[in-house]
């Protein structure tokens, strides 16, 4: 599908002004600040898959630019690592397709990026701007000891009665700092995925979706090359140190991505079941705990596969769209 500059360039200026937006509106708004700072990589991802990579690179730079210039440069930086950047890249890899015919597919017909692979990236690029946002702010024992120390402070001061065994104290102290940025990670990438979602349903309701809606449930699976990385990042959790932060780090993030694809397998296996949406509400809300999420995660683990979207060529569809 052909555009012309008219049409990408205000777009793509638009959307980095929605994107600044957001992210300024998530400094407004603490109580949902994650949920709208996660939302600003929607308008990159929308201009990205409707309109291309140039769309979505103009709207990188605007809302790089606005960023530095209406706060800091600190601030524009830290938004392009964690939501510019990665939907630029994810709506760059949604958008690429090659012909069926060289892996082995019928001729005149079109096998786009898989998902799982635009998944795989997304899980790599959370990792390396979490150990970047880590390196930054010197994250350690010593910041997560003090946040435990704030915390405690904080229940004290509501139940004066309340007084941790120092021996727990301390075995919390050394579980957080590992757990705090494994969630993180987790969480992240399961919101920038939801956001990359919604932008493919919005997009694909007009006539600019340069990739086709694919059904999510038998699509969406991790690579097995995933599970590689997850046994690594298991192992580095016992080192102890620097390793194992990073561990944890990859640990969270790729987990996130087995915990979606878990999901996705439910909802497969439960099509057409007469208990389908009683044990998918079930299986959301009980995620919040530990054991039922890994069970999700186990489900994950056990069903990796490459799904390649086919679709008939059109004249007027370039390869990789720009």
């Amino acid at each position: 599908m052909k555009t012309s500059n008219q049409t990408v360039l205000p777009v793509g200026i638009l959307a980095g002004v929605v994107a600044t937006l957001l992210a300024l509106g998530a400094m407004a708004q603490l109580s949902f600040a994650v949920v709208i700072y996660a939302a600003s990589a929607l308008p990159i991802l929308i201009a990205g898959l409707g309109w291309g990579n140039r769309a979505a690179i103009t709207a990188i730079i605007t809302a790089g630019a606005l960023g530095a210039l209406m706060v800091s440069p600190p601030f524009a930086a830290t938004m392009a690592v964690f939501t510019l950047v990665p939907a630029g890249w994810l709506s760059h890899l949604a958008n690429l397709a090659r012909p069926a015919s060289e892996i082995g597919g019928p001729d005149r017909l079109l096998a786009w990026y898989p998902l799982s692979d635009i998944l795989l990236h997304l899980c790599g690029l959370v990792t390396l701007g979490m150990i970047a946002l880590g390196v930054v702010i010197g994250y350690g024992p010593d910041l997560t000891n003090e946040l435990v120390d704030m915390m405690t402070a904080a229940f004290q001061a509501q139940d004066p009665s309340f007084a941790p065994d120092p021996e727990s104290l301390a075995q919390t102290k050394q579980m957080f700092v590992l757990m705090l940025p494994m969630v993180q990670a987790g969480l992240w990438v399961l919101m920038l995925f939801a956001a990359f979602y919604i932008a493919i349903r919005v997009v694909s309701r007009s006539a600019r979706a340069l990739r086709p809606r694919e059904d999510m449930p038998s699509a969406l699976r991790m690579n097995r090359n995933a599970l590689f990385v997850l046994l690594a990042a298991i192992l580095l959790t016992f080192l102890g140190g620097v390793p194992a932060m990073i561990g944890a780090t990859v640990f969270g993030a790729f987990a996130g991505g087995f915990l979606m694809a878990g999901f996705a397998s439910l909802h497969f296996r439960s099509k057409g079941k007469d208990w389908r949406l009683p044990v998918l509400v079930l299986a959301y809300i009980s995620s919040l705990l530990v054991l039922p999420a890994f069970l999700i995660l186990v489900l994950g683990l056990a069903d990796t596969r490459r799904a390649v979207a086919l679709t008939p060529a059109r004249d007027d569809q370039p390869e990789n769209p720009s």
